[in-house]
């Protein structure tokens, strides 16, 4: 990788007079010199992006699967070398790296599948007297501009949630990517300049979070879609006037383990739910409730597998564990546990902090008003507790702000079904860990956790508009 690398406004690879330097969060060392983009380029994006609309409304279903068949093709080609910049800039585990830019492909190649079967209805009208002799035709258009905003955690896959639906629905798209990850995304860009895809349909715009506001008013976008905290969100769309909105907000996900289900099936599953990416993940498992008849048994054993996690640099890839994506977040996380503890909680395993590493930890006795259970820790931090039955352990989830998505291990067809009548989420994953997803599948949260579903099949169709017409037959 160059050590400096250009930002990508409205077609074109320029540099700026205001420097953004990426540094590891693992080690404090230098990866790559970008850049943030100046007032000027905000505007020549947007302007761009208003101009090529008409010429990515009448991209042809082929070309527009050519030209993203051909970005997740190149992907898997370059591989090895995004996942070592994507864990460079993010400290992210190496293995997990590798698996962020293998559902880049995927949902590139989801997009270009999509961008052949774009959604159109026929509706009979004459359903009524008035509509006697009439028929209906709905089609879906592109929306226009749209302005996404993409987290540090999956600093490619999520802005790629939000490029891919955009290119696939006719939509040019202006991204604002973390200022702490903004490298791998700016190689994608190379990547996208290669294709046929019009110029000034995408842009990659680094900013501060000031700077990146201005595409939350400006009305030339019709469509925000945002990553990100719930305070940042909702204000967002309180101040996004009249365009749609589409916010991933986080969650506070909760696992049932139930008397029924396989233990060390369990174990597993929330071991990696818990703890990958040092929970810096919206649906890291943070709260598990276990049938009180099996708990000794799931503690012990989650423990102990909790304890054998291998810490150490992100670029190695035996390692589990790493930091955290900085020192303010991990004394955040600190706080956070040593509040529980001072309030009764009780620490299994864990609990100390090394700069901006902190352990995987493990707690019980904790209290539903206790930050550890009520907010979204985002670090690597799960509260195990015991429940009395399913019923008790759906009530336990539910009394929370937010409702992404959760988890039930059991055998019984019936507790199955109680979940997922009775969870507020959206989406309950069986004999597996909330933090499952696939990105075809629809997305998103109930409650504090968000509006609007992603996934991209879900994400095209908000980007799109719906036009009926009707005619004589």
């Amino acid at each position: 990788m160059q050590n400096s690398i250009p930002i990508y406004v409205g077609g074109m690879f320029k540099t700026t007079s205001k420097p953004l330097i990426v540094k590891n969060p693992f080690d404090g060392s230098f990866v790559a010199e970008t850049f943030f983009a100046e007032e000027s380029d905000y505007e020549y994006a947007v302007e761009a992006a208003v101009k090529s609309a008409e010429a990515m409304k009448n991209l042809p279903a082929y070309e527009k699967y050519d030209i993203l068949i051909t970005v997740s093709r190149e992907l898997s080609t370059q591989r090895d070398r995004l996942a070592q910049i994507l864990s460079a800039e993010s400290g992210k585990p190496l293995r997990y790296a590798l698996g962020e830019i293998d559902r880049a492909a995927q949902t590139f190649t989801e997009a270009a599948e999509e961008a052949k079967r774009l959604p159109r209805e026929y509706i009979s009208i004459d359903r009524t007297p008035a509509g006697k002799g009439k028929e209906g035709l709905i089609k879906y258009f592109p929306i226009g501009p749209v302005a996404g905003i993409a987290p540090f955690n999956f600093p490619m896959n999520l802005a790629v949630h939000k490029i891919a639906p955009a290119i696939a629905a006719g939509n040019p798209i202006v991204l604002k990517p973390a200022s702490s990850t903004p490298l791998s995304v700016l190689e994608l860009a190379k990547i996208i300049d290669k294709t046929s895809l019009p110029k000034g349909a995408l842009s990659i715009l680094p900013m501060n979070r000031t700077e990146g506001n201005q595409m939350v008013v400006d009305s030339r976008f019709k469509l925000l879609s945002f990553t990100g905290s719930p305070e940042v969100g909702w204000k967002m769309k309180n101040d996004a006037g009249k365009k749609k909105v589409v916010l991933e907000l986080g969650g506070n996900a909760g696992v049932i383990v139930a008397e029924t289900a396989d233990i060390d099936v369990a174990v597993k599953k929330c071991l990696v739910g818990a703890f990958s990416y040092s929970g810096q993940v919206c649906i890291h498992v943070q709260r598990i409730y276990i049938h009180k008849n099996i708990f000794d048994t799931f503690a012990q054993k989650f423990s102990e597998a909790v304890q054998k996690l291998k810490f150490g640099n992100p670029m190695d890839p035996e390692t589990d564990v790493s930091v955290m994506i900085d020192e303010a977040n991990a004394l955040r996380v600190e706080s956070w546990v040593n509040d529980a503890v001072s309030g009764g909680a009780k620490i299994l395993c864990g609990g100390k902090r090394n700069d901006s590493a902190f352990e995987p930890t493990v707690l019980t006795n904790t209290k539903r008003e206790m930050k550890v259970c009520s907010l979204e820790i985002f670090g690597p931090v799960v509260n195990i507790e015991k429940c009395d039955s399913v019923e008790q352990a759906i009530n336990y989830i539910n009394d929370s702000e937010f409702g992404l998505q959760a988890g039930i291990f059991s055998d019984s067809t019936k507790e199955i079904n109680l979940a997922f009548e009775r969870l507020e989420v959206g989406g309950l994953i069986v004999n597996d860990v909330p933090t499952f997803r696939v990105d075809h599948m629809p997305y998103g949260g109930v409650k504090n956790s968000g509006f609007g579903r992603e996934g991209v099949k879900y994400a095209i169709l908000d980007m799109m508009e719906a036009k009926i017409l009707v005619k004589e037959f």
